[in-house]
């Protein structure tokens, strides 16, 4: 892990749509292709869980051609089609919705943050409380957890990292979150495990630039290895 080059965010069958490289080639295939494109990404799923169960390991996209040569068979679909599919598989569509999602969460997230800039903690608290009930996004999560600390209300921007934690556990900046709230509230030994939780994802990942200081705990976050610490600023909290 030490040489990782890259970091992979998944967003596919999320915010891509699988099936979009079948659909583009629905006139040529007829009736049956979305019949068609289920079942190649079926095939596709399989493949995967089988060669990891066999430890009998192929790259996804090699998964990809095998699992489209046994679809293209199974469906009668003419051999001529393999390279176009597999092209426009390279470059799959967005679901119709993304787009629009997307651009209606930034409007909010910029709307509530010049509210928190502003002080406005009470309805920053209530504006995310109301977009994380539909949505688990890590950026009000974060922002949340800060408008409780800067309410003084440190144990509830605690259990609103909790939630986040369980659902992303190496997320550096919930991790950040956790050992800034207790080293608040004097509960240091609490707070290093999370610093050097993140240390060790520094190290392991080449985070080089992990910030593991919010307020006077930046002397801690040198002692676990930040090399990005913010500190001048009070938008987050008294700085040193």
């Amino acid at each position: 892990m030490n040489n990782t080059k890259a970091i992979v965010f998944d967003a596919y069958g999320t915010l891509f749509d699988v099936n979009s490289a079948a659909e583009k080639c629905k006139d040529k295939i007829g009736d049956k292709w979305e019949t068609f494109a289920n079942y190649w990404r079926t095939t596709q799923l399989e493949y995967t869980w089988l060669r990891s169960l066999m430890r009998r390991h192929k790259d996804f996209w090699q998964i990809t051609e095998d699992s489209l040569d046994k679809s293209m068979l199974a469906f009668k679909i003419d051999k001529s089609m393999r390279n176009e599919l597999l092209n426009l598989y390279k470059e799959l569509s967005t679901f119709p919705e993304v787009k629009s999602v997307l651009e209606e969460l930034k409007k909010k997230y910029d709307k509530l943050y010049k509210k928190f800039v502003k002080g406005n903690f009470s309805e920053v608290i209530e504006g995310c409380n109301k977009v994380l009930k539909k949505r688990n996004h890590q950026l009000f999560f974060n922002l949340l957890s800060i408008a409780y600390q800067k309410s003084g209300k440190i144990e509830k921007s605690i259990d609103v990292m909790k939630e986040a934690l369980a659902l992303n556990p190496n997320n550096p900046n919930f991790l950040n979150n956790m050992g800034t709230c207790y080293y608040m509230m004097h509960k240091y030994s609490e707070a290093e495990k999370y610093f050097k939780k993140l240390a060790e994802m520094n190290e392991t990942l080449a985070l080089n630039h992990a910030s593991m200081g919010m307020s006077a705990d930046y002397l801690d976050a040198v002692k676990h290895g930040s090399t990005f610490v913010r500190i001048g600023s009070d938008i987050f909290g008294q700085r040193s």
